[in-house]
């Protein structure tokens, strides 16, 4: 019934201004030349994005990264966040953090916010297998805005968490070695904006789909710079995602592109790679073969050597472009 509300919306949007038809499973998409894209939004509804919207450039400076919140969870707290402020050392001192544990932290992406699925999955995961410090971002301010909006402020976002991260670690203690970034869409930019912000140095950087639309070379995009050890997981590319290799390791399930196993919304690729994740911090058994290119990647061809898809090891390592089949439904 939300699909067809959101597709009858746009009937009518079309007839008040005379805008072209678009399928609503965003087969007409061309990267760089179409102007118009369905995106899920917060509750997975497909909504029509007009990638043309100008930035509103005052809700950007007003919404910047310095009303990031800071979502900490671990295994005393699994289910009720306790807020880290960025230079107030009481609120860290009063909370579960402890300086002897590992830091993951988690991203959203456009529309989505604190409690979205990503976060409760992933968050889920981690403390399931790990004692750590779980840090959940919640940008919602800004993502909450068009998307064109949303994305002209990623790398603002990003240097707050990068700079956050910073006073975390100078003020209440931490090792980098032991901090691995994780965002989806929109979010995986902003953890490599994070990245790069903190010099490089957290141990492993891990992009979910990270965001298609407006990002083919982006300067701000995800990228090696941003961790000792980059990753991306492809699962719509071409569309909502990008198709290209951009970290030190690539991968792409099932040819990193829609339809994934089991989804049938043409927006529900782009939000796989996060069940896909999730599965894998659980039982890390998604074992991809190396690509010779993202051409052979999207067939599924691939004879190289083996690597293990996500996972919660903080010291993996590994590069170049791999290839995978998965199930349908979880855990895969």
């Amino acid at each position: 019934m939300k699909i067809v509300i959101a597709l009858a919306a746009f009937v009518a949007l079309g007839s008040g201004h005379a805008l072209p038809s678009v399928p609503g499973d965003n087969s007409h998409y061309v990267e760089g030349e179409s102007r118009y894209i369905w995106m899920p939004d917060s509750e997975d509804t497909p909504v029509l994005v007009d990638l043309h919207e100008p930035v509103d450039k005052a809700l950007v400076h007003a919404r910047n990264g310095a009303n990031n919140q800071y979502w900490l969870y671990t295994r005393s707290n699994q289910n009720s966040k306790q807020i880290l402020v960025n230079g107030n050392i009481n609120s860290v001192r009063n909370s579960n953090y402890a300086s002897n544990k590992g830091i993951k932290v988690i991203v959203h992406g456009w529309n989505n916010n604190g409690d979205s699925h990503v976060n409760t999955v992933i968050r889920q995961a981690f403390l399931a297998v790990q004692d750590v410090n779980v840090i959940v971002v919640d940008w919602r301010g800004l993502a909450g805005s068009s998307y064109t909006s949303a994305a002209a402020g990623v790398p603002g976002i990003g240097q707050h968490l990068g700079n956050f991260l910073v006073w975390l670690i100078n003020n209440a203690g931490g090792n980098w070695n032991n901090v691995h970034l994780v965002g989806h869409s929109l979010g995986a930019h902003v953890v490599g904006s994070a990245g790069r912000q903190a010099g490089g140095r957290p141990s492993r950087v891990t992009g979910l789909d990270p965001a298609g639309p407006g990002w083919g070379n982006n300067g701000n995009a995800l990228n090696r710079n941003s961790g000792r050890y980059v990753e991306a997981i492809h699962t719509d590319g071409n569309i909502l995602g990008l198709m290209n290799a951009i970290a030190d390791a690539d991968f792409y399930p099932n040819g990193g592109k829609h339809p994934q196993p089991g989804c049938a919304l043409s927006t529900c690729s782009h939000g796989r790679a996060n069940d896909l994740f999730a599965s894998t911090i659980r039982h890390n058994r998604f074992t991809a073969k190396k690509c010779n290119n993202v051409w052979e990647a999207e067939l599924s061809t691939c004879s190289g050597s083996n690597l293990n898809m996500g996972n919660a090891q903080i010291n993996k390592s590994g590069s170049g472009i791999f290839a995978l089949r998965t199930g349908s439904s979880w855990p895969f």
